[in-house]
């Protein structure tokens, strides 16, 4: 069902506890569901991308048990790599990640295995994995390189490339190579987004995957490998932390963020020493890290290495001192919408001063006034203008799938208001 979102200028105090990483789960998901035997996953994030790629793996023939409530867990019974033949098209609904590694998964199989999604997910790029997938034996079937489409293996192995513009390319064959046949070598052109790359790895190390690394651009997996039932607990979300943190600075307030894990992997972690650097006040204690509002100065970033923060350090921009420039993330153009774009023409329609680039953005202190804007089915377009509402005169709404800030986030609104934001679904 379709709704809105209201908002109207807010100041924000309290604290804050963060869902589990999106990221993390489904690569758990995907590793606990090609073992053999059970595995327990403690805090997932249980919400529109993961349950997708939960409710797939389960069409491919995977059991898992899930157990809610404030000590959230999954336990998934593995397949050991086997899938079953199912004659109905698998659904990812808005999940991008979820259709390039299951599609990479699915091709471990030589049972043919279809998969579509949303209108979104359709217009998202393909067809660098279907054609590494091909080197190394894959059948493909495909809609000019994108959803809907067909896969079926058994992978072999051999010697591939892929873009490295969307890096879920990397980590989709990372995570099936080692169940081929034989060894895989990938070269990759020109990786974007390292982190998550990292974050893969990291996963693979802690399975004692075999695999060579030589400066991300050349990988060497060993074949004939398995992946084992394992036990964790899945940190905070640091990609959904962003918007609680700048919500906080930008209206000047003061918050505790709880639930986040420095020592991980996620590139996104970055954005708190972005805006610690631009001038607020960041302190780690043993409840949570506070951060305190204060004026920000504009700087110029390079966000290549971390496309989700764009939406959220745009607002950034909007209250910080002389000019923010966010640059080298032209791969933002090609998630849930085009992000460059899209908050750019919907802070424009609030009074900033913002123009894009081809690969980001420059954006002028200014004056926000509330006004309606599209979230255009994108759960960190919504998110990201909802705290340019909170700063704003008068009020904003957001049409156009406000509804989707269930993807990652979905006690969004709920946690806000506890925070003492102005904020309520419209249905």
């Amino acid at each position: 069902m379709s709704s809105d979102l209201r908002i109207r200028q807010s100041t924000v105090s309290g604290n804050i506890k963060i869902p589990g990483s999106k990221s993390h789960t489904i690569r758990a998901m995907i590793i606990a569901g090609l073992a053999d035997g059970e595995s327990l996953i403690r805090a997932p994030l249980l919400a529109g991308d993961t349950l997708s790629c939960l409710k797939a793996l389960e069409e491919m023939g995977i059991t898992f048990i899930s157990k809610s409530g404030e000590h959230s867990h999954l336990k998934i019974k593995g397949s050991g790599g086997k899938f079953r033949e199912t004659g109905k098209v698998i659904n990812v609904c808005n999940s991008g990640t979820s259709l390039r590694i299951l599609t990479a998964i699915g091709a471990l199989s030589d049972k043919t295995i279809k998969f579509d999604g949303d209108d979104s997910v359709r217009k998202r790029p393909m067809q660098p994995l279907l054609s590494a997938l091909y080197d190394i034996g894959a059948k493909v079937e495909s809609n000019n390189g994108h959803a809907p489409l067909a896969i079926s293996g058994p992978l072999k192995g051999g010697k591939t490339m892929t873009d490295g513009i969307s890096s879920q390319f990397l980590t989709a064959l990372l995570l099936a190579c080692p169940l081929a046949d034989g060894d895989t070598e990938i070269d990759v052109i020109d990786l974007h987004e390292k982190p998550y790359i990292e974050m893969t790895l990291k996963w693979l190390d802690e399975q004692n995957i075999i695999y060579t690394n030589r400066n991300f651009e050349h990988f060497t997996i060993k074949g004939g490998q398995f992946y084992k039932p394992f036990s964790t607990t899945i940190p905070g979300d640091f990609s959904s932390a962003t918007f609680p943190l700048i919500a906080a600075v930008a209206t000047g307030s003061k918050i505790t963020i709880e639930g986040l894990d420095f020592n991980d992997s996620q590139g996104d972690k970055r954005v708190f020493k972005i805006i610690e650097s631009m001038g607020a006040s960041i302190s780690h204690e043993k409840e949570g890290v506070i951060v305190a509002g204060t004026q920000l100065k504009g700087m110029e970033l390079d966000l290549n290495d971390i496309p989700d923060a764009l939406p959220a350090l745009a607002i950034a921009g909007c209250v910080a001192e002389g000019e923010t420039k966010l640059l080298n993330v032209e791969q933002a153009r090609l998630k849930e919408s085009d992000r460059i774009r899209a908050i750019c023409v919907e802070l424009r329609k609030m009074g900033a001063k913002i123009h894009e680039l081809d690969h980001g953005l420059v954006i002028e202190k200014s004056q926000l006034t509330g006004t309606e804007v599209k979230g255009y089915g994108d759960h960190r377009i919504v998110m990201a203008l909802s705290i340019a509402g909170m700063i704003a005169s008068g009020e904003t709404l957001i049409h156009d799938g406000a509804e989707s800030i269930q993807v990652t986030y979905p006690f969004f609104v709920e946690d806000f208001k506890k925070l003492g934001a102005d904020i309520s679904i419209i249905k």
